[in-house]
């Protein structure tokens, strides 16, 4: 592939791959408290894309595109998010008495020590700043920036490939091996389908929503588990 050897296509591709496998082995092996844990994600999936944007001055403004949302593309993104909120929580209620979910508050306060009096503010981090900035860095850097210098279709499974793989870590110890294997081919869909609503906006917003719905759900299954509601 011509592409891969293009500079710029080469420094997306590895600080990709670098930043989010080690963000997976830092959920998995070192997992340090949500703080510290955020902090060096934050380190890792912004100034990263941002040390791009600084060199190549050209992509300065392609960079301000990404955050200039549409009305029509919010609209739609509302709905989807809206549609997959309802598609998880539902999910979530007719598996939990096949799947046994119980473990999960227990693993995330003895591992990175979130727990019942926090989980507020951990979940309103998580559905707005770091769905925010997993959009930046998944969609907005490893497909929309990289397409341009490398081909759509190869952007398009790296960018979903990748933020299915960053997501292994923190599974670990959740659920058993065919569920984590299922969840991470559910995460990859997710991330070709973000792909296809951001290409078409030209910004992250319509990803950004849809996730942050995805969060809220999420979110919604982590107070019925902390027995919060």
């Amino acid at each position: 592939m011509k592409a891969l050897f293009n500079k710029r296509a080469l420094y997306i591709i590895l600080s990709v791959v670098i930043c989010s496998l080690g963000m997976s082995l830092i959920d998995g092996i070192v997992q340090p408290q949500y703080f510290i844990k955020s902090l060096v994600k934050i380190a890792l999936f912004l100034i990263i894309p941002s040390i791009y944007f600084f060199v190549n001055k050209d992509e300065q403004k392609s960079l301000k595109e990404l955050f200039k949302p549409s009305r029509r593309d919010l609209l739609l993104a509302l709905s989807l998010g809206a549609a997959i909120y309802v598609i998880i929580l539902g999910g979530y209620f007719l598996l939990r008495g096949v799947i046994d979910f119980s473990g999960i508050a227990g693993k995330l306060t003895g591992d990175v020590g979130v727990t019942k009096e926090n989980f507020l503010l951990v979940s309103l981090y998580i559905s707005f700043a770091n769905s925010l900035l997993e959009e930046f860095f998944f969609r907005g850097f490893a497909f929309i920036t990289l397409k341009k210098t490398s081909s759509r279709k190869f952007a398009h499974s790296f960018s979903a490939l990748l933020f299915s793989l960053y997501h292994a870590g923190m599974m670990i110890g959740w659920f058993n091996i065919g569920i984590v294997l299922l969840a991470l081919v559910g995460l990859y869909v997710g991330g070709v389908i973000f792909n296809v609503l951001n290409e078409k906006s030209g910004n992250i917003y319509p990803s950004w929503l849809t996730h942050m719905f995805a969060n809220f759900a999420i979110n919604t299954i982590g107070f019925i588990l902390f027995g919060m509601i």
